[in-house]
């Protein structure tokens, strides 16, 4: 009977060595979210990590951080989401970190505002200026679909466009609770893809947020500045 109870005594607390294990053994992809100031990008990765719009925006000033755990066919991956400021003068400072040791890129516009459309060729133009590699899973979303009545950009016109890049259309709301499920098919959708084609990023390249799902303030990090000419 006493052999028993010390049995009992010196057990090793299993569950917590094991969440230990699997936090340590867990992938982390990054994942950049691009376009021009104001088409969404900051409320499309906080529908999808915090299920909700948020309750009232800010230009972004640097970058944002958001990540979100989730299963993809009973592995669970972290997507690292970084979202960076659409206006020049915010970006020039923290661009060479942004677009460091990317995973997968998410390009989004506006479908009431065709600029942000047509800038689009502008941004897939800085992406190639990084060396980022083609072969990377990207994105293409039209954000606010909830404007109806504005809509500016139609759906094959961008269909056209995405397709011409090799990328998938995602058409939707950050907004609107009904497209919730859209907005998490874009990220799953990259989820799934980076699951069976990326390895995992070494420790020293994750960021670590905390508590806090939202860091701001990379503008300073870095002085270099990119060329602003484009030879795409």
């Amino acid at each position: 009977m006493s052999d028993l109870n010390n049995t009992d005594l010196h057990e090793e607390p299993e569950s917590s060595v094991t969440v230990i294990e699997k936090q340590a053994q867990r992938r982390i992809f990054k994942i950049i979210v691009i376009g021009d100031s104001n088409v969404g990008k900051t409320c499309l990765t906080y529908r999808f990590c915090s299920s909700k719009f948020p309750d009232k925006t800010e230009a972004t000033i640097g970058v944002d951080f958001r990540e979100k755990t989730v299963n993809v066919e009973g592995e669970q991956i972290k997507l690292q989401l970084w979202d960076t400021a659409g206006q020049e003068r915010f970006r020039k400072s923290m661009v060479q970190h942004y677009y460091r040791n990317v995973h997968a890129i998410v390009f989004v516009y506006d479908v009431t505002k065709m600029s942000s459309f047509e800038n689009m060729p502008g941004w897939i133009c800085e992406c190639d200026q990084h060396n980022l590699n083609r072969d990377i899973p990207r994105i293409l979303v039209g954000n606010k679909c909830d404007e109806k009545e504005k809509i500016a950009v139609n759906t094959n016109l961008a269909q056209k466009f995405a397709d011409s890049y090799n990328m998938p259309l995602f058409e939707t709301s950050a907004k609107d609770d009904e497209k919730a499920n859209h907005v998490d098919a874009i990220f799953m959708t990259l989820a799934h893809k980076l699951k069976n084609a990326k390895p995992m990023m070494p420790p020293y390249l994750t960021v670590q947020l905390g508590d806090n799902a939202q860091r701001r303030g990379l503008e300073r990090a870095s002085t270099e500045e990119r060329n602003d000419s484009c030879s795409c």
